[in-house]
């Protein structure tokens, strides 16, 4: 549906974008992941109409969009202030878009109703938009970016000014609603779990460019580069010290890996200090140096006798080793993945 070919942008002399490529299927919901300035909300903008490209295209049904204005597009945008009108109650705030359309009244009552039934405020129509909790405001805010039927939904962290209780709850309820109603979106945010929750596919982004897209469980599991393993909290990154044929060396062990990569993931998930049955798991003595409760675990730091400090999970309900014990880290194969650099 959405096709980005080959889009920079700059900023006086600063790169912003530096050739981004990227696609979306319909009915798909994409997530730009990454941190502040990473030009995750410039792309966004860029696709809305909102900020003019420098180079190449946005392609929309195979159409290039780029004269087309805003209004015109007919996507639906929605912001992490959300941009409610004060002066407005929720029906008129609701209906707003729909008002632009030059709809007929009775249609938009009638969209008015259906969209706050979706978002579950029901009877909400004449209520000041100044007296809901900020939980409210995020659903009014949707169901006025919904209503006039947009061709696609574009969210710029949408939860952001949430507390974290509420902010888990409307996520799943975000990714319920587009899914039901059949819409591809573009959900940015720099939080990776939100991204887990709500994307089909994320392209985590970096200094302009897109590292890797894929979705939530192959980026999870087989991140491409150093910055997207660190970024998505698996911080086992060793580096590659010399390399005969597969075999690399690194300062905790030898590993066989396809490629000649720069460095290693050993993947938290995939060390344990528990003996494996698996004979080809390596095992390295560590000292525990921290020990973090995280509820149904502990995070635990361990420093390897080459300096390399490793994290390892430890089950909560376990003998959980305590700080300045040694202990042996057993690594499965599975944990060993190959990092590019970008």
């Amino acid at each position: 549906m959405i096709e980005v070919r080959n889009v920079s942008r700059a900023f006086g002399t600063v790169p912003v974008l530096r050739g981004i490529d990227l696609s979306l299927a319909d009915n798909e919901i994409v997530c730009l992941l990454g941190p502040s300035g990473c030009g995750k909300t410039t792309l966004l903008r860029i696709i809305a109409g909102l900020e003019r490209l420098d180079n190449g295209e946005v392609l929309l049904n195979g159409q290039n969009i780029a004269t087309i204005p805003t209004h015109q597009r007919g996507f639906g945008l929605m912001f992490q202030d959300f941009a409610l009108f004060p002066h407005m109650n929720v029906a008129a705030n609701v209906a707003f878009g729909l008002r632009m359309q030059n709809a007929p009244t009775t249609v938009q009552r009638q969209r008015v109703s259906e969209m706050l039934e979706l978002v579950g405020l029901s009877g909400f129509e004449q209520r000041d938009v100044a007296r809901l909790s900020g939980g409210e405001r995020q659903r009014v805010a949707l169901a006025r970016s919904l209503a006039p039927n947009p061709k696609l939904l574009m969210l710029d962290e949408p939860l952001g000014s949430l507390d974290a209780v509420l902010r888990e709850e409307l996520i799943l309820e975000l990714r319920t609603i587009i899914k039901r109603l059949g819409l591809t979106a573009i959900y940015v945010t720099h939080d990776q779990h939100e991204a887990f929750a709500i994307a089909d596919r994320i392209a985590v982004m970096n200094k302009g460019l897109v590292e890797q897209f894929a979705a939530p469980p192959a980026l999870y599991n087989h991140p491409a580069s150093e910055f997207v393993s660190r970024f998505l909290g698996l911080d086992n990154v060793v580096p590659v010290i010399s390399q005969q044929g597969s075999l690399v060396q690194t300062p905790v062990g030898n590993f066989e890996v396809a490629g000649q990569p720069h460095s290693l993931l050993l993947h938290t998930d995939y060390l344990s200090l528990t003996q494996p049955l698996a004979s080809s798991t390596l095992q390295i003595p560590v000292e525990v140096i921290q020990s973090v409760f995280q509820g149904d675990s502990y995070r635990l730091q361990a420093r390897h006798t080459s300096g390399t400090t490793l994290t390892v999970k430890a089950p909560a309900v376990a003998v959980v080793p305590q700080i300045g014990d040694t202990v042996i880290v057993y690594i499965a194969p599975q944990a060993v993945i190959p990092l590019n650099t970008i």
